[in-house]
């Protein structure tokens, strides 16, 4: 499918979200957190859709809100589309985990987690994966602090 047809059969679904083609290959769709666990459901189980492959997953601190960003690809269909899920919250920034859903998440989210503080909703493992236990804020988060100056940025 092309990147048109793609929007077209999310759009007819999911009609709240947002697209951006930002000048890149690949078409980008923005999802808030509460829609975003049913669009990952569609974007894997249906058939025209087959996004059965997650090979990137990340954090960005964009200051006004967080955003995770999810590179998928259908190896059947042989399509790829990226899927931003945009928190406002940042204060407890939350969204569901897509672990059983892509296996390759649950490790990548862990890191977000670690890193950015995102908290990944009814995740099997979530907890610290580079950082120490007892460390304390998000170093890749904009309003990180480093008191002791152990990371430098």
């Amino acid at each position: 499918m092309t990147n048109e047809e793609l929007k077209n059969k999310i759009i007819s679904v999911f009609p709240e979200a947002e697209y951006t083609e930002e000048g890149t290959q690949y078409l980008n769709v923005i999802s808030n957190p509460d829609k975003f666990r049913s669009l990952a459901e569609f974007l894997r189980n249906n058939d025209e859709m087959s996004f059965d492959f997650l090979f990137c997953l990340t954090g960005v601190d964009w200051v006004t809100n967080l955003m995770v960003i999810y590179h998928l690809e259908s190896t059947k269909n042989k399509h790829t589309i990226v899927l931003k899920v945009k928190i406002t919250d940042r204060e407890n920034p939350a969204v569901e985990t897509v672990s059983d859903i892509w296996r390759t998440a649950e490790f990548h989210e862990r890191e977000v987690f670690d890193l950015f503080g995102v908290k990944f909703i009814n995740h099997p493992d979530l907890r610290r994966l580079l950082l120490e236990d007892d460390w304390i804020g998000y170093p890749l988060r904009k309003d990180y602090k480093d008191e002791a100056n152990i990371v430098e940025l």
